[in-house]
């Protein structure tokens, strides 16, 4: 034991989104029974990643008796979780790393593959079709190693788009891997950061941006570009932009 930084985490603060975890290099920090903690101290390094991450102030630094930092420890553990996350079976997101319970004890965010609809079009009537292939599908909440990812046709598209435009899943979304996001109202350098890692991570096939003809949403094509640049890949990028009046202005 000696006398060290380390981070302290503040169970009345912490609401268990798990973005700490991310965040965490060494593997440190789990969700358990909905709240961020730590695993064992020496996986802590006492850097403080996790604090920038951490949107509820719940994570400080403090200093006080505890195990030494052990890099070698700290590096096996890591690899044994990447492990269990790359495994076909009991695949784990950093949403359901407490033995497959989900923070907040929310099952939203399971990562799940889906079906799309395959039924006719006159077995069903008017009825649209969905041809949504993943789950979940914002970009804060989608895993970086998210297996539908892999070989896939990523579409990321602007928040607004699905409901001005009709034929989104008909004309847009079929056969692509859905990411959404606002590069308005949201992070965008974390976009930035996160859709980089996912470009990283998978093998994807291409990146289809779609977006809103208002200016802002422009950033999202931006995003896009700085992500690919940033993961290193030749990956191409198709701009899709829709009108406020749901029509399709270019592609």
């Amino acid at each position: 034991m000696v006398v060290r930084k380390i981070i302290k985490i503040d169970e009345e603060k912490c609401n268990g989104c798990g973005l700490c975890v991310d965040a965490c290099a060494e593997g440190a920090i789990k969700i358990i029974e909905g709240k961020a903690r730590l695993v064992s101290e020496s996986y802590c390094d006492g850097l403080g990643a996790c604090i920038g991450k951490c949107p509820q102030g719940a994570i400080t630094i403090e200093e006080r008796e505890a195990d030494s930092f052990d890099e070698h420890k700290a590096k096996e553990w890591v690899a044994q979780q990447l492990t269990i996350q790359k495994s076909g079976t009991g695949f784990q997101t950093p949403e359901t790393r407490n033995n497959g319970q989900l923070p907040c004890g929310c099952p939203g965010t399971n990562v799940q593959i889906l079906t799309p609809t395959t039924t006719s079009e006159s077995e069903q009537g008017d009825v649209a079709l969905s041809s949504l292939g993943n789950w979940p599908v914002q970009l804060r909440l989608v895993p970086s190693n998210a297996p539908y990812f892999q070989g896939a046709n990523v579409l990321l598209a602007a928040d607004c788009v699905p409901f001005a435009y009709s034929a989104f899943h008909r004309k847009m979304l079929h056969g692509k891997v859905l990411i959404i996001g606002c590069p308005k109202l949201d992070d965008a350098p974390y976009y930035i950061e996160k859709l980089t890692e996912i470009l990283a991570y998978s093998d994807i096939k291409s990146l289809t941006v779609a977006r809103m003809e208002v200016p802002c949403c422009s950033g999202l094509t931006r995003i896009a570009q700085m992500a690919v640049a940033a993961s290193g890949k030749e990956i191409p990028i198709k701009e899709i932009i829709i009108s406020i009046r749901g029509e399709e202005i270019n592609s």
